[in-house]
């Protein structure tokens, strides 16, 4: 943006040095202002329906015919289609801006031509190129920032999925830890209770054997020990069960 009023600043400087139009400078200096004004204006409060637009264009391109026509040796303000043509890219999408990129260029070297031939359009060469290379600008500067948009999109719906990854790579953990616990009380309920309730039962007859029969206390205190074997047995291995693969603390351990 700053190179684009550089332009303008340089079209009025020039205008201030050229002697031959002393009478016509304030003439120059005020189509020069309106210019400004209205250029200023439709960057920050730009016209939303397109004839508008269109119209805009048409007026202000008349606008620096008409001061290349007051005094035509003062062609330096054919320059001012540059600008023009970088709103144009702004305004206009797809082949619209291109469209006024190639009016801008023509209503350059056109009046040029006309007036000093070949020479003519030897000059307007540079501006006629700046009129093309605005709007490339422009397009470029749209296509990346439309892909960084595309890219922050990706960026956020990643991180969304990550978090719902997340949530749910917990609810399955929660999940799991819930069926650990159902399986440890149906086993507790089905082997180790019921090993622990026999253990119970074969103490008290082995404390009525003790009272009332005996001889018959070793039988019955050989079957509780047996028992309880069987219950210590089932116990460990399953604490073995809830324990980590050795191999997979080894891997966690090395770095």
């Amino acid at each position: 943006m700053i190179a684009i009023y550089s332009l303008y600043i340089a079209v009025v400087l020039r205008t201030f040095a050229r002697t031959e139009i002393r009478r016509l400078l304030p003439v120059y200096l005020a189509l020069e202002f309106l210019y400004l004004v209205l250029f200023t204006l439709m960057l920050w409060r730009p016209i939303r329906w397109q004839a508008g637009q269109h119209l805009y264009f048409i007026f202000l391109s008349l606008l620096v015919l008409s001061l290349y026509l007051l005094f035509p040796k003062f062609d330096f303000v054919l320059v001012l289609f540059n600008p023009l043509s970088f709103q144009a890219a702004l305004v206009f999408p797809g082949r619209i801006r291109w469209w006024w990129a190639a009016v801008c260029a023509m209503l350059t070297g056109l009046p040029l031509m006309l007036d000093l031939g070949m020479f003519g359009l030897a000059v307007a060469l540079l501006p006629i190129t700046v009129n093309f290379v605005f709007p490339a600008y422009v397009t470029v500067n749209q296509e990346i920032e439309a892909r960084l948009r595309t890219s922050q999109a990706l960026l956020d719906e990643l991180q969304t999925a990550n978090q719902q990854l997340t949530a749910y790579v917990g609810q399955v953990e929660e999940l799991s830890a819930i069926q650990e616990r159902n399986r440890l009380a149906r086993e507790l309920h089905d082997s180790i209770s019921q090993t622990i309730f026999g253990i119970n039962l074969h103490s008290r007859a082995a404390r009525l054997l003790l009272e009332r029969d005996p001889e018959h206390l070793d039988s019955q205190l050989e079957q509780l020990q047996s028992l309880t074997q069987s219950s210590l047995e089932q116990m460990r291995g399953m604490i073995a069960s809830l324990r980590p693969p050795e191999n997979g603390s080894a891997e966690r351990s090395t770095p």
